[in-house]
C-alpha cells in the first residue's frame, strides 16, 4: 500500500525549511550587524539624475560648492544620496524656474496616489512598482510605497522578511482594519532610499478580506472602499506621491486602492494569453467599480495607462499584441515598453533593483539597455503626474 502523508503537515514543513533557507540568504547578503545602504552614484549618473552636464557637478566641486564627493581611482567623483539630496536643494535656491531640481508638489497640488495593478501573475507589477518608486525618489520627489500585496514581494526588495520582522503586525491593514485601527505613521518604514518610504505587507492584509463581507452582512455603515483613502489623508502633506503594489487578484483590497487612487498603471505582458486574462480583468473591474460608484466612490483618476512589460523587441507574436493594443487603446498604452532583462532579474536575486545594484556586476551594454528602458517607461509616467498638477 502507497505510503500516505497530510497534506498540511507536508506543506508546513516545507514552508517552515523554506523560510529558514530564506532567512539564512538574507543573512548572508546583509549581515545582522549590518545596516543596509543605497550605493554611491558616479558623477555621471548624478548629472543624468539633476538634468545638468558633468562638467557643471566638477566646477561645484572644484568652487568648493555643494557636498564633498568621494574621489575614487582615476579622479572619479561618487556622490551618496544624501550628497545627491543638498544638491537639489542648493541647485533648486538659484534656479529661475521653481521645481526645476525639486519637481514635488506646490501649493493646490493633490497627492497622487498610482495604483499598480492586473490580477494575472508573471506581469511584472512588483518589479514596475518598485523602481517606478525609487526612480521617482531619485528624481526628487517625496515617496510611500505600499505593499497591498500578502506575498510582500515590494517589501522583501526593500529589506523586509515578513515572517521575521512583521510578526506583530505593522501592515496597512492595522491601519485600514475595522476595529480600532492605528494611524498610518505608525506602519510606515523608512528606507535605505533617500526620499522612499514603505508600509510593508504580509498575510494579516488577507484579514481585511474576511473582515468585509461580515462588516457587509451586519450593516455596520462602514464603507470598506474609503479605507485605504482615508487612511491617506492622515499622511497627505507628508508625500507628493504614493505607489501602490496591488494584489494579484480583485478582491475588496484592491477594490480600495482603486478608489483612493488618482491614476492607475496596468502592467501586461504581450501574449495572447495574458491579454484574454487582461480582458476577464478589465470586465469584472468596470461592474465592481461601476458598483461602488454607484454607492459614492469617486472613481474618476487625472490618468490610466498600459505597461507593456517583459517586452522583447524580437518576438513577432510579442509585437503583434503591441500593436493590437496600440490600435485598440490608443494613447493609453505608454509609448516605452519595458524590457525583458537577464540585468533585472538577476539583480532580483539579491533582492535589489536595478537602480542600486552595481552595474560593474552586468555586461555594460545589457545594463545600460534596460536602464534606458526602465528610465524611459518612468519618464513618460513623471510627464504624466506633472500634467496631473498642471505643469508641462
Amino acid at each position: 500500500m502507497a505510503e500516505q502523508t497530510r497534506i498540511d503537515h507536508l506543506v508546513g514543513q516545507h514552508a517552515a525549511n523554506l523560510s529558514e533557507q530564506l532567512q539564512a540568504h538574507r543573512q548572508q547578503l546583509f549581515p545582522p550587524d549590518t545596516r543596509r545602504v543605497l550605493r554611491r552614484f558616479t558623477s555621471g549618473e548624478v548629472a543624468d539624475l539633476l538634468g545638468v552636464k558633468d562638467a557643471y557637478l566638477r566646477k561645484l566641486h572644484l568652487d568648493g560648492r555643494g557636498p564633498e564627493p568621494e574621489i575614487r581611482a582615476g579622479g572619479r567623483r561618487y556622490y551618496s544620496p544624501d550628497d545627491i539630496k543638498a544638491l537639489r536643494e542648493m541647485l533648486e535656491k538659484g534656479a529661475k524656474t521653481p521645481g526645476t531640481y525639486l519637481p514635488g508638489r506646490r501649493e493646490g497640488d493633490h497627492l497622487q496616489v498610482i495604483s499598480v495593478i492586473n490580477f494575472k501573475g508573471g506581469s511584472a507589477k512588483t518589479t514596475t512598482s518598485a523602481h517606478l518608486a525609487q526612480k521617482l525618489a531619485l528624481d526628487g520627489y517625496r515617496v510611500l510605497g505600499i505593499d497591498l500585496d500578502p506575498q510582500a514581494s515590494l517589501s522583501a526588495l526593500h529589506g523586509f522578511q515578513p515572517e521575521f520582522d512583521l510578526v506583530d503586525g505593522g501592515t496597512l491593514y492595522d491601519a485600514i482594519r475595522y476595529d480600532d485601527p492605528v494611524p498610518l505613521s505608525e506602519v510606515i518604514q523608512k528606507t535605505y532610499f533617500n526620499g522612499l518610504d514603505i508600509v510593508p505587507g504580509n498575510l494579516d492584509l488577507m484579514e481585511f478580506e474576511h473582515d468585509t463581507p461580515r462588516m457587509l452582512v451586519n450593516h455596520s455603515g462602514e464603507l470598506f472602499f474609503t479605507r485605504v483613502g482615508e487612511a491617506l489623508s492622515s499622511v497627505d502633506a507628508d508625500y507628493d506621491i504614493v505607489v501602490i503594489d496591488c494584489p494579484p487578484q480583485l478582491g475588496f483590497l484592491s477594490m480600495s486602492a482603486l478608489s483612493a487612487a488618482t491614476a492607475v498603471l496596468v502592467t501586461v505582458h504581450p501574449q495572447m494569453l495574458d491579454l484574454m486574462s487582461m480582458c476577464q480583468f478589465l470586465l469584472m473591474t468596470s461592474n465592481l467599480l461601476g458598483i461602488v460608484a454607484d454607492a459614492g466612490g469617486d472613481m474618476s483618476y487625472d490618468w490610466m495607462r498600459y505597461l507593456v512589460t517583459r517586452y522583447e523587441p524580437g518576438d513577432g507574436p510579442q509585437n503583434q499584441m503591441v500593436s493590437f493594443m496600440r490600435q485598440l487603446f490608443g494613447e493609453h498604452v505608454l509609448n516605452h515598453p519595458v524590457l525583458k532583462s537577464t540585468a533585472i532579474s538577476d539583480a532580483g536575486l539579491t533582492k535589489q533593483t536595478l537602480y542600486e545594484v552595481e552595474k560593474s556586476l552586468f555586461v555594460r551594454s545589457t545594463y545600460e539597455r534596460a536602464l534606458e528602458s526602465l528610465n524611459a517607461s518612468n519618464g513618460e509616467i513623471e510627464t504624466l503626474i506633472q500634467r496631473a498638477w498642471g505643469r508641462d
